[in-house]
């Protein structure tokens, strides 16, 4: 019997519950899970930004999650080169995805080559994106300080 492999790609970036709970998810419904890490350059081509904490420091991260088999860094756009290279039966997804354009042409893409998208829940109260807005309200009143203390 051969087994099912899975493959969960994200950025990682802020490691955060919502990555642990979709990891953890996505075990639950493979053999082998392969987390796709997505790389600094490509995630600052998606979303025109570089990740806080870069691509070897996530994959380490990652790497030491229990329920993580292997990790690949994902530098290919297409995630059909990614699955091409890798070789997975199901794609792991948080669920901010379904129903939306991007999602619905990954579904019937995958579904052309044999590979099933599920959807996990998005978790909804804590994100990387929040965690940086966080960070950069931290941050900006220092900002702000060291340039009063320059002038002065």
């Amino acid at each position: 019997m051969s087994q099912r492999v899975g493959y969960a790609p994200g950025a990682y970036d802020l490691f955060h519950v919502g990555h642990l709970n979709l990891l953890r998810h996505a075990r639950q419904h493979c053999d082998v899970l392969i987390a796709g890490v997505v790389s600094d350059e490509m995630l600052e081509r998606a979303k025109g930004r570089r990740p806080v904490v870069p691509l070897a420091e996530r994959m380490e991260i990652v790497s030491h999650i229990s329920f993580v088999d292997r990790v690949h860094a994902e530098v290919l756009p297409d995630k059909l080169d990614t699955w091409a290279a890798v070789g997975f039966d199901v794609f792991f997804k948080g669920d901010d995805w379904r129903g939306t354009v991007k999602g619905r042409d990954l579904e019937r893409r995958f579904a052309e080559v044999g590979v099933e998208v599920v959807y996990f829940p998005y978790t909804m109260q804590t994100s990387s994106t929040m965690l940086r807005a966080a960070l950069d309200r931290l941050v900006s009143p220092l900002r702000d300080d060291e340039a009063v203390a320059a002038t002065a």
